[in-house]
């Protein structure tokens, strides 16, 4: 190895031989190079490989070393340089340590001799200036525990303006004392500050003007005035709230007796949940009461603010800070009314059954709003909508139910009310005269739905004392209804003379002396009647002189009443005016369908031909049929449809088994017929009447299904007679025993006849009993004179076609049997005007045309035929078999009648 060392290498060979050397050697200093050659020894060793790798190594080590050797000879004089600078700074430090000793032996020295001599007499004068200072502080602590005693006397007498003064002079006198314990733990200011919140709070139910003054020039000294009306409305908020609580808790409790419940823990609304039904009126009215005094509170405020902002305004001066005190105070109590009357009206307005009263305390409520704050109060009013809604859903579904009860417990009695009844007689319809009448007190008014002190308004007419809640809420009215008669006339006189016989023009009612119902329309016409026509008005007059007592039964009069309920809630809570439209048409829907289904639906209408039911009432009884009757239900089926839908809808009504309509001798139930048709008319003249009020209460939008219902199903009222009292007249006569007679007279004779056929004088005979039987009727119920014109209308009617029938049932006529049955006829004619006053006779034309068909030839017969699709086609082939027989050849004749067949006759 010395000798590798010491043999001169090439630089650059060396520098090669260093970079052979494998990177592992130059990592740490803990490598283990004996073990990693070891390790890298192959499993087969050579000799001679060995020997080239160690002297392979040698080499390494040999460069290695030299390297080394040389880079320490090449640094070894700047080594002998640092060395030399470290002895020298050795010395230094020695020298430096002797002298930082010595200067610390002098300090001591000059320590003990003079400076704690002279620093203790500084810092015993200074401890002596500080007693001398906590003694003055001690004395004015004990004056200011003697203010405290002051002060709270003065809070005591309510003197908040000086009691703030006096504090506030206490506060100077403190404020270089505050750093003391004992004047932090004094709470004088924030004790007067409880106290002044405390009579803050106390204006919000009883205002005082001496007292809120006080309050106010208090807060004003604290300069405090905007956190004062913070505070003010907080406290309005909160005496709501505590105030309807209180006043529910009342009646809970009261109503719940010894009940172990705990309803003070409850939430309110969990807490009204507990109202009974007797108390609910009261305990609303109160709450009423109580948001009225707490609004009136803040109204009395606001003036309070008004009145002092305008007299200690300072001209000239907008931008001092009383100016902005004074403009945020303004906004804040604007701002603070609606959320005021908000909070307010959530808390007392409780929807419940008792609703007219909830919607006139509800209407006043809004009136409040209106005054207090300008607020329409939309939310009030969509949840008193909403909440109507769905009480009128039930509500009028249970006066549905109820109407069909009533309807299925009708006898068709007659209620026997005063001649001068009037549906403003009634309790439910007392608000339309009090609406329109100029002198109503204000208790009425708000009975009545209106709402009281509108002139004055309501604050400033109640802003000394009174509540305009304090109303009387009680259902019963002060004046006692007054509609019924006694045995149903007028007096004692009136039922003795009501079975007399009367024989002069002097014992007909006025109205029958100026006009008469016309029996195509049932309208009276405007022309004049001739004397012969006055004078015969008797013998049709059933009235008996109760012309003007109305016929209605108490089922009438249960709508009607309903009627006036309905009413009165539209013109309490007008958005909900259209469904209760609704809910009214509903009610005269089913009374009309009631009375059709009960004595007017038969299934010979369309086969008499006579065109009893229009097709504006059939219209009408279909959609009554399809949109409120359930028809499912009242046939016993399996009920289908949405049950929503079949909500809407009632059962068709039965008749009372007790109605009787088989009775012959009582014209077949003729007497409940006219009640109950009567009784209809009646209903739909007073909806006539309430239709412009009505009107003025509709939305405009929802005008036109009020002016539908009108045309469409109240003026079909009258219609109804039609149907029903064709029921009567074609059982009253024996038109079979007729047709009968007449088949069994020769007609074929060959010599003028002077005297009329039995037929006739057994229709005659017919007829006087029929008006007999109806005079019978009249003793029991007036029967009015469009009703006997339609009786005697549909009697004539069906005698006539009854005529007719049995002239086309001859098989031979002759000219003189030709001549005959107009005989018969004028006989009928002359006979009939006698008995009834109806002018003119009905289908007397019908008649007397037919008879003189007889006499056309065979091109005026296919004429008539054309002209005349009256006739049925058997009554026209009688006339060209019978009358043209003899005359035409049988081409002729089947030409006429092929030309009958022809024709398109549209079912009647």
């Amino acid at each position: 190895m010395r000798e590798l060392r010491e043999q001169p290498l090439d630089p650059v060979a060396e520098q090669e031989v260093i970079d052979s050397i494998e990177e592992v050697y130059f990592s740490t200093d803990s490598f283990d190079m004996v073990q990693y050659e070891l390790e890298k020894l192959p499993p087969e060793l050579n000799l001679q490989e060995l020997e080239q790798y160690r002297d392979t190594l040698k080499r390494q080590q040999a460069a290695v070393s030299k390297k080394v050797a040389d880079l320490i000879l090449e640094k070894q004089p700047a080594y002998v340089k640092e060395l030399e600078r470290v002895t020298a700074l050795q010395t230094n430090l020695q020298l430096a340590a002797v002298i930082c000793t010595n200067a610390r032996r002098q300090l001591g020295v000059a320590k003990e001799g003079f400076t704690e001599a002279c620093l203790g007499l500084l810092a015993n004068q200074r401890r002596r200036q500080l007693l001398t200072g906590l003694l003055q502080s001690l004395r004015t602590i004990k004056t200011l525990q003697r203010t405290d005693v002051r002060l709270s006397e003065m809070l005591e007498e309510e003197d908040y303006p000086g009691a703030i003064q006096l504090c506030l002079e206490c506060q100077k006198a403190a404020s270089t004392f505050k750093h003391y314990s004992c004047i932090r733990s004094t709470h004088t200011h924030a004790h007067t500050s409880e106290q002044l919140d405390v009579a803050l709070s106390k204006t919000c139910k009883h205002f005082d003007v001496v007292h809120y003054t006080k309050v106010q020039r208090a807060y004003s000294l604290l300069g405090k005035t905007q956190m004062a009306m913070d505070q003010l409305h907080m406290h309005f908020t909160q005496a709501i709230h505590n105030t309807v609580f209180q006043v529910v808790l009342g009646y809970v409790e009261l109503c719940a007796g010894n009940a172990d419940t705990k309803f003070q823990k409850m939430q309110y609304k969990d807490l009204c949940t507990h109202i009974t039904l007797d108390s609910y009126i009261p305990c609303l009215t109160d709450l009423c009461k109580a948001l009225w005094e707490v609004m009136l509170s803040y109204h009395c405020t606001m003036q309070w603010h008004e009145e002092h902002d305008k007299q200690e305004t300072p001209p000239g001066n907008e931008e001092s800070d009383e100016s902005v005190d004074r403009s945020y105070v303004k906004k804040k109590l604007e701002h603070g009314l609606t959320r005021i009357w908000q909070v307010g009206f959530i808390c007392s307005a409780v929807a419940h059954q008792f609703f007219r009263c909830v919607l006139i305390l509800s209407r006043l409520l809004r009136t409040c709003g209106e005054e207090f704050c300008d607020s329409k109060s939309e939310v009030l009013q969509e949840s008193i909508k909403r909440q109507s809604v769905n009480y009128f859903k039930h509500y009028h579904r249970a006066r549905l139910e109820e109407l069909r009860m009533f309807l299925e417990n009708e006898t068709w009695e007659l209620c026997p009310v005063k001649s001068n009844f009037n549906i403003s007689q009634l309790h439910e319809f007392k608000f339309l005269g009090q609406c329109r009448s100029p002198s109503v007190s204000p208790s009425k008014l708000a009975s009545s739905g209106a709402v009281p002190g509108l002139e004055l308004g309501l604050f400033q007419q109640y802003l000394q004392e009174g509540n305009p809640f304090e109303m009387h809420m009680e259902q019963k009215e002060e004046e006692s209804e007054d509609v019924l008669a006694s045995n149903g006339y007028e007096s004692d006189e009136l039922e003795k003379s009501v079975y007399q016989e009367y024989d002069s023009d002097s014992d007909v009612p006025d109205e029958l002396k100026q006009d008469y119902v016309d029996e195509n329309t049932g309208d009276a016409p405007l022309k004049s009647i001739s004397q012969e026509t006055i004078r015969s008005k008797k013998r049709s007059d059933y009235n008996l002189n109760k012309a003007n007592q109305p016929i209605l039964t108490n089922t009438t009069l249960n709508v009607i009443r309903l009627l006036g309920k309905y009413m009165q809630m539209m013109n309490i809570l007008k958005p909900i005016a259209f469904d209760v439209i609704h809910c009214v048409s509903q009610l005269f829907d089913y009374y009309l369908y009631a009375v059709y289904t009960f004595f007017g639906c038969n299934d010979t209408y369309e086969a008499s031909g006579l065109g009893l039911i229009s097709s504006r009432l059939r219209s009408t009884l279909n959609r009554i049929q399809e949109s409120l009757i359930d028809v499912e239900t009242a046939e016993g089926a399996v009920v289908h449809g949405p049950p929503e839908e079949r909500k809407e809808k009632v059962p068709s009504p039965h008749l009372s088994q007790l109605v009787n309509l088989s009775n012959s001798s009582a014209l077949f139930g003729l007497a409940q017929r006219v009640v109950a048709t009567e009784s209809l008319v009646f209903l739909a003249e007073q909806f006539e009447a309430l239709q412009s009020h009505l009107d003025s209460m509709m939305p405009p939008a929802k005008k036109p299904f009020l002016q539908q219902f009108y045309s469409q199903t109240v003026s079909t009222a009258s219609e109804l007679r039609k149907p029903i009292y064709w029921i009567v007249a074609a059982k009253a006569l024996d038109y079979e025993q007729m047709l009968l007679l007449m088949a069994g007279v020769k007609w074929d004779i060959r010599e003028i006849m002077s005297q009329h056929n039995i037929y006739v004088d057994v229709l005659l005979k017919e007829f006087e009993q029929f008006h007999q039987r109806l005079a019978d009727v009249s003793r029991h119920v007036r029967i009015p004179l469009p009703v006997s014109n339609v009786l005697w209308e549909h009697c004539i009617r069906l005698a006539n076609r009854t005529l007719v029938e049995g002239y086309a049932n001859v098989k031979k006529c002759s000219n003189e049997g030709r001549a005959l049955m107009q005989l018969d006829f004028q006989q009928f004619l002359m006979k009939l005007e006698k008995l009834t006053d109806l002018r003119p006779i009905p289908d007397k034309e019908f008649v007397e045309t037919y008879i003189k068909a007889y006499y056309l030839t065979e091109n005026d017969m296919e004429q008539f035929i054309k002209n005349h699709r009256e006739y049925s086609m058997k009554q026209l082939a009688n006339l060209v078999n019978v009358c043209l027989g003899s005359h035409i050849n049988k081409k002729a004749r089947q030409k006429l009648l092929a030309a009958i067949d022809d024709i398109d006759r549209p079912k009647r």
